[in-house]
């Protein structure tokens, strides 16, 4: 892909709270013929002021001629849907037991969501692309277990779609979701599909977006950057607990199987994506 803006035109654009603008195209140089995917979380998007942010950032690294796919969760929204059609639901291990009834429902809600995205984009003049169950499935599955029904672990991902999308200076917007036998739709950890995607593509840089700043010591303080071993140290003795747990299976699964560096980090902060790209400290903690 190659650069779409000046640095005349960027500075027009780029947010006050960003990284020194002058001082990008060491990074554009960086991560140039590389793929950086961007998972956000649901959790994080519902915020609106949080979406537009994150909208315009993701513009301003495909105007400077990066490759990115974004990958998006999507929990809120199922859950608010569930609870207006009077659906109960299960958790298990933090998967959510899923047959035909929420199969569909999440199916819906998460379309919708990968529509919206993928709107907003369009609406500010860059080219994205809905990749999802009902357009460009690019993710095949296999069933997680027969307990939680219809939820998915990706066995194949399509790289030549991606690949195609993004030569054509397009963003892949993917919606957690994937087909298996007969066509079957399951629903897939978003964490868990932005990880297959990464590794599928040998990603320099997987990052996932959350409501946690990152990775915390025993005195709650934010490591900026940490060791496979280190980390596997920190569940064992109890540092690393809970949910961050299967995002951290997600981050080492990443870096033990191609992808160059695994960053958690807080998506609720405005431009966090620019600061993690364009400086040397980064945001939130960098896993490789």
């Amino acid at each position: 892909m190659s650069v779409n803006i000046s640095l005349e035109e960027i500075k027009k654009i780029w947010p006050s709270s960003a990284p020194d603008v002058s001082n990008i195209n060491k990074y554009v140089e960086k991560y140039k013929d590389e793929t950086i995917v961007i998972k956000y979380g649901g959790n994080v998007l519902i915020d609106r002021n949080i979406f537009d942010n994150f909208i315009k950032d993701i513009g301003i690294l495909n105007k400077l001629g990066l490759s990115i796919i974004v990958v998006h969760g999507g929990g809120p929204r199922i859950k608010r849907e569930l609870e207006k059609s009077n659906i109960p639901t299960k958790f298990i291990k933090g998967l959510r037991v899923t047959d035909d009834k929420i199969i569909d429902l999440v199916e819906k809600v998460l379309v919708e969501f990968n529509n919206d995205i993928v709107n907003s984009l369009n609406e500010k003049g860059y080219k994205a692309i809905s990749i999802n169950t009902k357009s460009k499935n690019i993710i095949k599955v296999k069933p997680e277990n027969k307990e939680l029904g219809f939820v998915g672990i990706p066995e194949k991902i399509n790289n030549d779609v991606l690949n195609e999308l993004i030569n054509n200076n397009s963003i892949p917007v993917v919606a957690p979701l994937g087909l298996g036998e007969n066509n079957q739709t399951y629903n897939i950890n978003g964490d868990t599909a932005a990880g297959a995607i990464a590794k599928s593509l040998k990603s320099r840089r997987l990052l996932l977006m959350t409501n946690v700043e990152g990775v915390l010591n025993k005195k709650k303080e934010l490591v900026s950057e940490i060791s496979t071993s280190k980390i596997l140290e920190m569940i064992k003795d109890g540092t690393i607990t809970g949910g961050m747990i299967p995002k951290i299976n997600t981050c080492l699964d990443s870096v033990n199987n191609g992808v160059r560096g695994v960053v958690i980090m807080d998506g609720r902060k405005p431009h966090s994506i620019l600061n993690e790209i364009f400086s040397d400290t980064g945001a939130g903690t960098l896993i490789r």
